[in-house]
């Protein structure tokens, strides 16, 4: 089943949800010999659901996840559970074909372990435990999980061999700010975990592939796509101790920067058309790019107005002014770069 809600993007069941399930289903045809056409579990708030099970074919149970409206990679996947007695009273959780085991540090797992997040793991042992107190072996596996994992950051976190299984409410919420938020934090720590102590954060793909290439020298777990999170990533490398972050982008994110807005997404901060105007002024630039900072409500303007005059001044200080603001959101002594990348993501334009 999937939860919908009238007039409002569909929600979908996380992996964590799904596993469950499966496991449930796993145990009782283990137990009683028929699996189950359907099975009950809880969710972290305490509302159950029912799921239809399928058969493996080969022993197992599966519970194929409906992410709902989320773009989700995992839309689709046959989440599936193998289930075997074990002489102790304990639950084993193993990683099969296409789920992932921890490699590195960082995600609150032991390394060697399956990438099964510890809200998942009650979630699971809960459900199995209301069919059998016997010690368990759950083998759990998604076929075509390598592929999907990707289209993650599973393998720069250090997690190898596929999919993690995730999920913190066991609901999918479409687009969900929450999910990316807990993703940026995730990567810091596993990047701080491995002993780094320079973090390069990104806005998006191009810029995070220009990073690269542009500090080559440094892990790729040092690199962070923190899309409109900037703030958030920012107060989290601080409380990890790291003494050096880079920050990556274009003018439009970095104008709202310097407007002090660490949560860039449009729909939630306006372009402050005067943090413009004062770069310009402060650059003494031409009446031509003081008037582009107000014509239209686009940075990209400014910048391309800035780039046809042949003065990138007002660029490098807007990229001050966002490491000013940078600086003062996180209140300690760390170490800040900003760059101002192209919209190709090509060249390095300013930075302060």
């Amino acid at each position: 089943m999937s939860p919908t809600e009238p007039n409002e993007l569909r929600t979908g069941w996380t992996t964590g949800t799904c596993a469950s399930a499966a496991a449930k289903a796993a145990v009782i045809l283990l137990t009683n010999g028929t699996l189950p056409d359907a099975v009950e579990v809880e969710l972290p708030s305490g509302q159950r659901v029912s799921f239809s099970v399928e058969d493996s074919g080969d022993g197992g149970a599966v519970v194929v996840k409906d992410a709902g409206d989320d773009p989700d990679c995992t839309d689709g996947a046959r989440v599936t559970v193998h289930a075997k007695e074990t002489p102790n009273s304990e639950l084993k959780f193993v990683a099969g074909s296409g789920v992932g085991t921890v490699t590195k540090a960082g995600l609150g797992l032991p390394v060697g372990d399956p990438a099964i997040n510890p809200v998942p793991q009650k979630m699971i042992s809960k459900a199995v435990r209301e069919v059998t107190d016997k010690g368990l072996e759950l083998t759990f596996s998604v076929p075509g999980g390598e592929e999907m994992a990707k289209r993650t950051t599973n393998a720069r976190l250090g997690i190898i061999g596929g999919i993690s299984i995730l999920g913190t409410t066991g609901i999918v919420r479409p687009f969900s700010t929450a999910a990316y938020r807990a993703s940026v934090i995730q990567q810091i720590s596993v990047a701080t975990a491995q002993g780094e102590r320079t973090i390069v954060l990104a806005t998006g793909s191009r810029s995070e592939a220009f990073a690269m290439q542009l500090y080559d020298d440094l892990d790729s777990v040092c690199f962070v796509e923190v899309g409109d999170f900037t703030g958030v990533a920012l107060k989290s490398a601080a409380k990890l101790g790291v003494e050096k972050i880079i920050w990556i982008g274009m003018v439009g994110k970095i104008s709202k920067l310097a407007n002090e807005v660490m949560m860039t997404h449009f729909h939630r901060s306006d372009l402050n058309s005067q943090v413009l105007a004062e770069a310009a002024r402060l650059a003494d630039s031409s009446g031509r790019i003081a008037a582009a900072a107000t014509e239209t409500n686009t940075a990209r303007h400014f910048f391309e107005v800035c780039q046809k005059e042949g003065d990138e001044r007002p660029l490098g200080i807007l990229c001050q002014m966002a490491k000013r603001a940078c600086a003062n959101h996180i209140a300690k002594p760390i170490d800040i770069e900003v760059i101002m990348v192209d919209f190709e993501g090509k060249r390095v334009v300013a930075r302060a």
